[in-house]
């Protein structure tokens, strides 16, 4: 590997070459300069005619990656112009683009916690393992901030309205869920993971997953999509909160708290994202839509508010501005989504000649993996 203290770790081992996330006191978050070296890697193994198998792990044994440098973020938006949070979140998102169009097999190992910009690294790839430590989430509105990396994109393709719902409480699923949710592919149990990862070296993706893969264990929200499908279908969040309360079930209330504790804008702003991306046709082109909403964050109280209750001070107790769902007006959603002018992204431009790679033609994919459209 190359240098031990780096924040990416790069190996290349028979026809494998391996990503390691490499900041595990800081359960293995993205910063710029991680975007930038894992993009490098990719280029150079691209055009490596040795190189068959990408495959991405992190490091220690907390998780894959917990998110974005969100309190760099924080200080950009407090003390800074947001420039370098732009410049950021232009080159991770162009990353989270190319992972999804990358020629080769890129295997995603999700083991552990996997949130936030996490999962833009890893969700959207060809061949994505979780295990039984698997905990996927975007927890964004809990910061006063919205789902991006793609993340609005995989969401508003899961199953009825459960993307909805995890987009809007932030709540952490695992294995089976994932599978169920579109943002994974197959089960592997942890304790197979060394020797899973070892064959890699040797064998092709399709074979050293056959080896290893087992049924996923029994999620949660198969059994919820009645209350969750029919209270998360409503146009608004303020319906969305009066059916989960009106429904009965313990769990719709449970939501229903959860929902009141998160910004009121970031809400808002995330259930019309979802709709939206909905609507448009391919990921570059919600990767440009949550640029718009992310840079749009930048500017909003809640931002800073919300990282400096949550990693900051840590008092666990924001002060949301507006307080209430009924003071965010629709003219306050509609600003995140306005376009840059000259400093959109532009990722949805002529689609790559390279097609998303993947393990299995269509018709093998599990049934909620057929629900992701290719990129």
């Amino acid at each position: 590997m190359t240098g031990a203290d780096a924040p990416v770790l790069l190996e290349t081992v028979g026809r494998a070459a391996r990503l390691v996330l490499n900041r595990p006191r800081a359960l293995n978050a993205l910063n710029h300069a991680m975007v930038r070296r894992i993009d490098d890697a990719l280029t150079a193994w691209e055009h490596d005619p040795a190189v068959e198998t990408v495959v991405l792990t992190g490091a220690g044994e907390r998780g894959l990656c917990a998110g974005g440098d969100i309190r760099a973020v924080h200080d950009d938006a407090r003390d800074g112009d947001g420039t370098a949070s732009a410049a950021f979140w232009r080159d991770e998102y162009r990353l989270n683009a190319r992972i999804a169009r990358y020629p080769k097999p890129y295997v995603a190992v999700m083991d552990g916690i996997v949130m936030g910009g996490g999962v833009g690294v890893s969700a959207h790839g060809g061949v994505r393992v979780v295990t039984e430590r698997s905990r996927i989430a975007m927890p964004e509105t809990g910061i006063g901030f919205v789902p991006d990396v793609g993340g609005t994109h995989l969401l508003g393709r899961a199953p009825g309205e459960l993307g909805v719902h995890l987009a809007l409480t932030g709540a952490q699923i695992g294995a089976g869920d994932a599978v169920l949710c579109g943002l994974a592919d197959h089960y592997v149990p942890s304790a197979s993971l060394p020797t899973f990862l070892a064959e890699l070296a040797d064998l092709p993706v399709g074979e050293a997953v056959a080896r290893h893969e087992q049924p996923p264990p029994q999620g949660e929200l198969a059994a919820a999509r009645g209350w969750i499908d029919a209270c998360y279908a409503a146009g608004t969040v303020e319906e969305i909160v009066r059916r989960l309360l009106a429904h009965g079930d313990p769990a719709a209330a449970e939501a229903a708290q959860t929902l009141l504790t998160r910004s009121p804008t970031a809400l808002k702003v995330t259930l019309a994202a979802l709709h939206r991306a909905r609507r448009l046709g391919s990921l570059e082109e919600v990767l440009d839509q949550e640029y718009r909403v992310s840079c749009a964050a930048l500017t909003s109280p809640d931002l800073v508010e919300g990282v400096r209750a949550q990693i900051v001070d840590k008092d666990r107790a924001p002060r949301w501005s507006p307080a209430t769902l009924a003071e965010v007006a629709d003219t306050d959603v509609e600003r995140f989504f306005t376009p840059l002018g000259t400093r959109e992204p532009g990722l949805a431009g002529p689609p790559s000649s390279h097609p998303p790679h993947q393990l299995h033609p269509p018709h093998q994919l599990h049934p909620a993996t057929r629900l992701r459209p290719a990129p």
